[in-house]
């Protein structure tokens, strides 16, 4: 293994009997099936289908063979390979035998320290009023409602449906951005200040007319640095109306008769909800004494996966705020880069993980792995069978499953290690201390 990588390289020789056996077996394919002018299909002497198609019978033969001895070859090393090994400096001459050399990373191996036992501070697990009455504000913003204006012009947080058509200044004749049925919420957080400014004291009918200087890094690259003057027609004007907070509030937004019901139940959420935060806060330190006490090299395959996951999910949200990704000025190379040590924290900690549930022999059962299933299905609004199935097809379902075995050894860790919590009033007190059997 070269120095501080996963890297490792192996020579690779295939005897020439098996290249003679398998070349054999591979002539026999093609002379069943090939069509050699004065012959019949399956007619042409062996010597002559392997001089017409010596190439391809040569191709078939390295690459039905060379992965068969490289398994063999990891397995007598007792190596454990991660992605697809590189072959290169492929010898392959007459009479001899094949040889190859193959570079592939494989898992680090590394000894596991003391993982029981380690310190962690967690912070207080407090909720209060003001936490409470955030939650009841969320939810009577949820409920508001949208009522049309018909007796005043628009004006700041009014939401203004309009069409419009906007053309570049500096290109007249390209095509113009002509959208219906826009929705301007002026004063609104993302909204042009140029929309709002000419909209303010319109009324329905009414056309405004105006310009707008788009800047450099403007986040629609269609957009940026360009000037485009606007022709705005109004449509109609909403104001947004939220219900009072009361009794009517709480039985049209939960199952709760009385608004004292809804936040004491608002209350036992964030609760429950501060406690995994606060646990996940400790496990997180805990995780960071882990690696600190673990220095090892991780394989760079695994990296470029984890940062792929990343990306994917940073492209889903702007789809989902409804941004093509395509109209961003952002340098996504650079941002990959920036991630870069994080993902392999990240690769890091999850084979620190594995390692520590091997040890513990810790397992992820049928049953486990069909729960998530079943909650991920609900959530995604598609059944268990069918997520089971795409999730085997695309090889997600073993991540899954040591995603799952991870999260039980950090369970194990965190349950077995001295939690300081904090107390707001007074000292310190310790718990999952490992005698307590926690």
């Amino acid at each position: 293994m070269e120095a501080e990588t996963c890297r490792k390289e192996l020579v690779i020789e295939i005897p020439v009997e098996e290249l003679r056996r398998e070349s054999e077996t591979v002539t026999a394919q093609y002379r069943r099936v090939a069509r050699i002018p004065g012959f019949r299909p399956g007619h042409a002497p062996a010597s002559i289908v392997r001089r017409h198609f010596r190439n391809d019978i040569r191709n078939e033969v390295v690459q039905s063979l060379l992965p068969k001895f490289f398994e063999t070859a990891v397995k007598d090393q007792k190596f454990s390979v991660v992605g697809q090994p590189h072959f290169e400096d492929l010898k392959f001459d007459e009479d001899k035998p094949l040889i190859c050399k193959a570079t592939f990373e494989v898992v680090p191996e590394f000894e596991l320290k003391e993982y029981q036992g380690l310190e962690a501070e967690e912070a207080p697990a407090t909720i209060t009023g003001a936490d409470v009455d955030k939650a009841l504000e969320e939810l009577r913003e949820h409920a508001a409602t949208f009522e049309v204006v018909q007796d005043r012009p628009a004006r700041e947080q009014d939401y203004v449906t309009v069409n419009y058509q906007g053309r570049d200044r500096r290109a007249p004749e390209a095509p113009p951005l002509d959208v219906k049925d826009a929705i301007v919420h002026l004063g609104g957080k993302g909204t042009v200040a140029a929309f709002t400014e000419h909209l303010q004291g319109a009324k329905p009918g009414e056309v405004r007319a105006f310009e707008v200087t788009y800047r450099e890094d403007y986040p629609q690259k269609s957009l940026a640095g360009k000037t485009f003057g606007y022709h705005v027609e109004v449509q109609s004007i909403k104001q947004k109306v939220v219900p009072p907070l009361d009794d009517d509030l709480a039985k049209s937004a939960s199952e709760f008769a009385t608004l004292a019901e809804l936040r004491e139940k608002l209350r036992e959420n964030l609760q429950e909800l501060r406690k995994r935060q606060v646990r996940m806060g400790a496990q997180q330190k805990l995780v960071e004494s882990l690696l600190k006490a673990h220095q090892f090299p991780v394989p760079q395959v695994l990296v470029e996966s984890q940062l792929d996951r990343k990306l994917d999910k940073m492209l889903a949200q702007l789809l989902a705020q409804g941004i093509d990704p395509r109209d961003t000025q952002v340098d996504w190379r650079k941002i990959r880069e920036e991630a870069r040590p994080e993902a392999e924290k990240e690769v890091a900690a999850s084979l620190l993980l594995g390692r520590i549930a091997a040890a513990e022999k810790i397992e992820v059962s049928e049953k486990e792995v069909d729960e998530i299933i079943r909650a991920l299905a609900q959530e995604r609004r598609e059944t268990p069978a069918a997520l089971k199935t795409r999730l085997t097809e695309d090889g997600e379902l073993d991540r899954l499953k040591s995603t799952r075995r991870n999260q039980k050894a950090l369970d194990f860790v965190y349950h077995n290690a001295k939690i300081t919590r904090k107390s707001e009033e007074g000292p310190a007190r310790v718990a999952n201390d490992p005698g307590q059997g926690l």
